[in-house]
């Protein structure tokens, strides 16, 4: 029975998301309240390693279908090994990235559908999905641009795709989006990160502090 809350932050490359998890969590623990920050593809070793061949840049042959396996097999690993032990001790989860970015990702943006990619997900997470998730909306154009102007941020295969990509990925978020409003909340993130990181919190207190006390 899952106790803890699972709060995933989605969005296009240079969105900000990073930086935004990083200032939840400190927040988090100020107050007290247990918490982990993770990210996908990623988060424990397997992830990570799959997460390598994923991001490498001179693995440009990488089929589509194969690149949303990895993703879903990455996920599967990540979750009953990390995430949900963490949600039945009833601790709060911060996950960079979810199933949302490989339906935008993959299903949209790379044109293989869907409700093809949530067919091979569903397999992955057995029901599994956040509380809550936060779309990050930004310009592609002022996405990328934030990467290149970050020296600290490894250019991965991901960000050497062209601008329709990114643009298509946009799309496929917004459909998403559109889809499950029940669940995800879009935030501009063209805002400085101030006001992001204050937003978030104003959308945590709002949407979730019945399921936990956040003594703020």
């Amino acid at each position: 029975m899952k106790k803890g809350l699972f709060i995933v932050f989605e969005g296009g490359d240079g969105s900000g998301k990073s930086t935004a998890i990083n200032s939840i969590y400190d927040w988090f623990v100020e107050n007290k309240i247990k918490c982990i920050k993770t990210r996908e593809p990623g988060g424990i070793k397997i992830a990570e390693d799959i997460r390598q061949v994923i991001l490498d840049r001179n693995n440009t042959a990488m089929d589509g279908r194969t690149e949303a396996l990895l993703y879903a097999a990455a996920r599967r690993q990540h979750l009953v090994e990390k995430v949900i032990p963490a949600l039945e001790d009833g601790v709060v989860v911060l996950c960079d990235r979810f199933v949302d970015s490989s339906l935008a990702y993959q299903g949209y943006a790379r044109g293989l559908g869907i409700d093809a990619i949530m067919s091979i997900n569903e397999f992955a997470i057995e029901g599994y999905m956040p509380d809550i998730s936060i779309l990050f909306d930004i310009d592609p154009k002022i996405g990328l641009q934030r990467i290149n102007n970050n020296d600290n941020r490894e250019i991965n295969r991901l960000d050497l795709e062209k601008i329709d990509f990114h643009e298509k990925v946009r799309e496929g978020y917004e459909i998403i989006y559109s889809n499950n409003k029940d669940r995800m909340i879009k935030i501009n993130a063209e805002k400085s990160k101030e006001q992001i990181a204050a937003e978030i919190k104003n959308i945590i207190i709002s949407k979730l502090d019945t399921k936990i006390s956040l003594n703020i």
